[in-house]
C-alpha cells in the first residue's frame, strides 16, 4: 500500500556493529530515524548532549535492564520502561545490568555517525582530495552552498539530508582517475576527458548501496546541462534532478574559483558572470539568481549597485 512499509524481525534498511552494540536502522524520514540498538551485559552506554539542544532522542527498553544514577538516586530500567533527552546538559552513563534490547528515535539523523559505508567512502573522498590538489576542501564547500540553497528553497528534510551527503560525495568516483590526469597542467586530451567524465558514473556504483536512496542518482546526473550538453546521458530540463541541478552550479563556480595546475581561479565575480552567461542554457536560472544572493549575503560578492 502506498505511504506504508511494513518490516519484519530482524530486518533493517542498514545494520551496523560498533564494539558491544549491534545498530539496526529501522525507519527514516523526515529528518528523524528509528533505530534498533542491542548492547551486551556488563557494559556501559552513554546518551550526550547533542549539538542542536532541540534534538530529542527517545529510548524505549524491549528486553534487558539497564541502571543509571539520576539526581544522585540509582534508576533501574526494566522492559517497558522508556527515558529521553531533550536540551540535555551533562552526558548520562548507564550500566547494563543484562543483555538489553532498546528503540531509539531520534529527530536529528544520527546513523549516519556510526555507518561504515559512509565513513568508507570518506575515507575514498580524503584519499581523492590527496590525489588531487584541486579537490583540497572543493567538496566542503560545495557542501556548504548546496545546503544555504537547500534552505533558501525550502526543501523537505529527507531532500535537504539527501543534498548534504551527494554534495559531500559528488566527486568520490575520482578515485579511479590517473592522478596524472587529475594534476596535468595543460588541456587534457579527447580521451583523457573522457576518463574524467566517468567520475560520475563511478561515484553512483559507489554510493548506489547507501541507505539514503536518491544520492547516487544526484551524483551520477551532476554534470548534465539543461540543453543536453552534460554527461553522462545528455539529460535535459526537468530530466536532470533539482539536486543534481544545486550541485551543478556550486560545482562549477567552485571549479572556476580555485587555482588549477594550468590556471589562477577566477575573480568570483567573473565567475558569477560566467554563470549568468549561461543561464537558461546550461544551468537553472532561478537556482543561479538564488546562488547569486548566497554569495552576496557570505560577502564573496558584492551586491549590483
Amino acid at each position: 500500500m502506498r505511504g506504508l512499509s511494513l518490516g519484519k524481525d530482524g530486518d533493517g534498511i542498514e545494520k551496523e556493529q560498533q564494539g558491544s552494540s549491534n545498530f539496526s536502522l529501522l525507519a527514516k524520514g523526515d529528518g528523524s530515524e528509528v533505530i534498533l540498538q542491542t548492547i551486551e551485559k556488563g557494559k556501559v552506554f552513554y546518551v550526550y548532549p547533542s549539538e542542536d539542544a532541540e534534538t530529542l532522542e527517545f529510548f524505549y527498553i524491549l528486553e534487558g535492564e539497564c541502571t543509571s544514577n539520576v539526581d544522585e538516586k540509582n534508576v533501574v530500567l526494566k522492559p517497558g520502561d522508556y527515558f529521553y533527552s531533550q536540551q540535555l546538559q551533562d552526558s548520562v552513563f548507564f550500566n547494563v545490568l543484562t543483555d538489553i534490547k532498546m528503540l531509539w528515535y531520534t529527530t536529528k539523523p544520527a546513523f549516519h555517525l556510526i555507518s561504515s559505508m559512509i565513513g568508507k567512502l570518506a575515507t575514498v573522498v580524503k584519499k581523492v582530495e590527496e590525489k588531487d590538489n584541486y579537490t583540497y576542501q572543493h567538496s566542503g564547500r560545495v557542501q556548504k552552498y548546496c545546503l544555504q540553497l537547500a534552505i533558501m528553497l525550502k526543501l523537505s528534510k529527507d531532500r535537504l539530508e539527501d543534498l548534504y551527503f551527494a554534495a559531500a560525495f559528488h566527486d568520490v568516483g575520482k578515485i579511479n582517475i590517473p592522478e596524472d590526469i587529475l594534476n596535468k597542467p595543460g588541456r587534457l586530451t579527447d580521451e583523457e576527458f573522457d576518463i574524467v567524465k566517468r567520475h560520475s558514473y563511478d561515484g553512483y556504483v559507489l554510493v548506489k548501496d547507501l541507505y539514503y536512496n536518491n544520492i547516487s542518482h544526484i551524483i551520477l546526473q551532476h554534470h548534465e546541462r539543461l540543453d543536453g550538453s552534460g554527461y553522462p546521458y545528455g539529460l535535459k530540463e526537468d530530466e536532470i534532478m533539482l539536486e543534481a541541478k544545486i550541485i551543478g552550479i556550486v560545482d562549477t563556480f567552485d571549479a572556476m574559483t580555485s587555482d588549477r595546475p594550468y590556471r589562477k581561479g577566477l575573480d568570483a565575480t567573473i565567475a558569477m558572470a560566467e554563470l549568468k552567461r549561461l543561464s537558461g542554457i546550461h544551468y537553472d536560472a532561478h537556482l543561479v539568481d538564488l546562488f547569486e544572493r548566497a554569495l552576496i549575503v557570505d560577502g564573496t560578492l558584492q551586491p549590483a549597485e
